[in-house]
């Protein structure tokens, strides 16, 4: 039986994660650094954008169909900034939708989350190739990072963004979380460092139902 290579499934760690936790079970950061649920916001932008976009507050709540205007790092020197939008939230499983792939044990033993996402380039940099710092936070309060897929993966190909994405440019994206141990999505962040107080998205989450295959025209005569 034809398998897919899974050279796409590259996680660090065994699938978990960008930050280790604290001993109260919280994400181990900095001195200011905050947690889903704190209701600080930051007034002032965090980082300097282009006359005309106004960043949202850092440690906004925020639910599933709110735009967040954010800004990051991509490299030193360099700052890019992203009107974002979680759409939609979608629960499945490894059996129904990653079975053509080479699953390791702990892979199998995960709950697959597709995240939905509208991006438009605000900033001044092209951000193409890169990868929308974007995690899910699970019932430890872990922040997961999203798995890479090629874009034949139609279910959620959860790619970087597409090359060139520069200033104006736009796309709709559908990334890729595996939850360790049959684990749970609480949130989606929005987190490019462990000082930056994470925009967090909530809402409800979508049984995935795959698409049905489109209907080949009848051949006339």
């Amino acid at each position: 039986m034809k398998r897919t290579s899974l050279l796409a499934l590259v996680v660090a760690g065994s699938l978990t994660l960008a930050g280790c936790s604290g001993s109260d079970g919280e994400p181990a950061s900095t001195s200011g650094s905050g947690t889903i649920g704190d209701d600080t916001a930051s007034a002032s932008p965090y980082l300097p954008v282009p006359d005309g976009v106004t960043l949202t507050p850092q440690g906004t709540q925020l639910e599933v169909g709110d735009p967040a205007v954010v800004a990051y790092e991509p490299r030193q020197d360099e700052v890019g900034a992203l009107d974002l939008t979680v759409t939609e939230l979608e629960k499945t499983t490894t059996k129904k939708t990653l079975s053509s792939w080479q699953l390791t044990d702990a892979q199998k033993a995960s709950t697959p989350y597709f995240v939905h996402v509208t991006v438009e380039n605000v900033g001044e940099s092209d951000l193409g190739g890169r990868r929308v710092p974007l995690y899910v936070v699970n019932e430890d309060n872990l922040l997961l990072e999203s798995t890479p897929f090629a874009s034949s993966f139609k279910a959620c190909p959860s790619t970087a963004l597409p090359k060139p994405f520069g200033p104006g440019k736009t796309a709709k994206m559908c990334l890729v979380y595996l939850a360790p141990d049959h684990g749970s999505l609480e949130a989606v962040s929005f987190r490019p460092d462990e000082d930056f107080n994470p925009i967090t998205w909530t809402g409800e989450i979508e049984k995935y139902v795959a698409p049905k295959p489109k209907k080949k025209p009848k051949k006339k005569g």
